[in-house]
């Protein structure tokens, strides 16, 4: 309050030392000094190829982490524990849709050699067809099953949004493409 008195005992409380951090404040005039640094750069050739080769530097890195699943430098699409269950439970069990590609490459093959039979290219369009109903069935039913672990192992406020759909696609690309590279063999589920 504005013109409060205060006792004896508060006037004589001596107030507590701070403890300093070794070295004087730097005067304002010393600071902006050491923060001035020009917009563009002197030589900008140089300062091209260092940025290029920082790139560089972080791709490889990337790279590497993608191969051999050192999640410090992966992007972060694929970091965490969620997205690893994920992944090494795609990994661990064989997907109809990753024989999709490889089957509807053979199947556009037969189709284009046998243009001259209608009844070849029909029904290997009508298998193509049923092929991709049945991997998009199977890899919808491996989600279910992913969601309803990682429930039960995180619970619903750690798992990120889209997990589902990057376990989705990942059943579709072939097992020796996936990027990260499968860290599990077949058969073993995580824990």
């Amino acid at each position: 309050m504005i013109g409060r008195r205060q006792s004896p005992a508060e006037q004589e409380a001596p107030e507590p030392v701070p403890a300093g951090k070794g070295r004087p404040t730097p005067k304002r005039k010393q600071a902006e000094a050491r923060n001035r640094r020009p917009l563009v750069p002197t030589d900008r050739k140089a300062a091209k190829r260092e940025s290029r080769q920082r790139r560089a530097e972080a791709y490889e890195r990337q790279r590497t982490a993608m191969q051999t699943g050192d999640e410090r430098y992966m992007p972060p699409r694929d970091k965490g524990p969620v997205r690893r269950y994920a992944r090494d439970h795609v990994d661990a069990r064989w997907c109809m849709a990753e024989m999709f590609l490889p089957i509807a490459l053979l199947m556009m093959a037969v189709m284009i050699f046998f243009a001259n039979t209608p009844q070849v290219a029909v029904s290997a369009t009508l298998a193509m067809y049923g092929l991709l109903v049945l991997a998009i069935v199977d890899s919808l039913v491996m989600v279910w099953t992913l969601k309803r672990r990682l429930r039960a192992r995180f619970g619903d406020d750690r798992i990120p949004p889209w997990t589902g759909m990057y376990a989705f696609t990942r059943s579709f690309m072939l097992r020796r493409m996936r990027m990260p590279k499968p860290q599990v063999r077949r058969g073993e589920y995580p824990a």
